[in-house]
Formats: structure tokens, C-alpha cells, sequence
């Protein structure tokens, strides 16, 4: 099997952290910047590759994190990328999001040929950095099972709560 290359949008207080943890597990890394440049320049110059545009993250990427504010924002990123995605790629929303959203974009994405993960996070910036956050993850079970060594990178307790 081919080693997935992953994608992050969101790359603020949590999220650079959980990229800089998958960077350090050998994954490849596609990254973009939104507000703040800093971030993106540190995980670039630790060999991330800077995306000029989500529709470029999608066509780099067979998995992509999303670490956003709230649900408007993670469905208009997901709107985006799914225009680009490669049939089979998956989407993993970790932000806080409403949970009928959540279950209407996993059934848009299937629809599509694409898959969809909801991984909501407990704990703080420094656990981020250190690899050690919490996640409850929505996914089927093939799914998860692809996912998981790439979250592994950056929790230290996952719990796979179905689909």
C-alpha cells in the first residue's frame, strides 16, 4: 500500500502542531496559508510544501485534515476541495462542528466517491505540539483503519466511535 499524502487546512493554534507531528512521521505535507504566514513558513522549512490554493492541497493529497472555527467555514472549505479530490481520498474534520452538517457533508462526499471523517480534539496547543491530544473519530471501519497511523502522529489517545 502507498503511503498517503496528507493535506491540512488550518494550520493555527492546534493545527500546526498536529502538522508538525505528522511531518515528523514521514508523511508528506501539503499545507496553506490563510491569515497568518508563520506557521506555514516553519512547517515548510521543516520540508511541508506550501499549496497556493485548496483546489492545488485537494490535487496533492489522498487525506485532508481540516482544523477550522466552526461548521460554515469547514463547509465552505469542503465545497472546495472536493471539486479536486481523487476518487477514494478522504476528508477529516476536526474541528467543532454541528452534527447535522457533519452528517450531511459525509453523505455530499460519499455521493461523490470520497469519505469523510469527523475527529473533534480534546486538549490544548502544547499537547498538539507534543503529539498528545485526544480524538473521538467518526468513521467506517475501513476507513478508520486508514486513517489511523496518520492520527497517530498527533494523539496520544484515539477512540473510534463508529461511523
Amino acid at each position: 500500500m502507498t503511503k498517503e499524502t496528507v493535506g491540512f487546512v488550518g494550520v493555527g493554534l492546534m493545527g500546526q502542531g498536529m502538522a508538525q507531528n505528522i511531518l515528523k512521521a514521514g508523511y508528506e505535507l501539503n499545507v496553506i496559508a490563510h491569515k497568518n504566514r508563520k506557521p506555514v513558513e516553519n512547517l515548510v522549512k521543516n520540508g511541508a510544501r506550501e499549496a497556493v490554493s485548496l483546489d492545488a492541497v485537494a490535487a496533492q493529497s489522498t487525506i485532508v485534515f481540516i482544523c477550522a472555527p466552526g461548521s460554515s467555514q469547514v463547509e465552505q472549505i469542503i465545497a472546495r476541495l472536493a471539486e479536486h479530490l481523487a476518487t477514494g481520498s478522504v476528508i477529516i474534520d476536526c474541528s467543532t462542528s454541528d452534527p447535522t452538517s457533519t452528517i450531511r457533508l459525509a453523505k455530499t462526499l460519499e455521493a461523490k466517491g470520497l469519505h469523510f471523517a469527523d475527529a473533534p480534539l480534546g486538549g490544548t496547543p502544547v499537547q498538539a505540539s507534543e503529539g498528545n491530544l485526544s480524538a473521538m473519530v467518526g468513521a467506517k471501519n475501513d476507513i478508520f483503519k486508514r486513517i489511523k497511523p496518520v492520527i497517530d502522529a498527533w494523539a496520544g489517545s484515539i477512540v473510534h466511535i463508529g461511523g
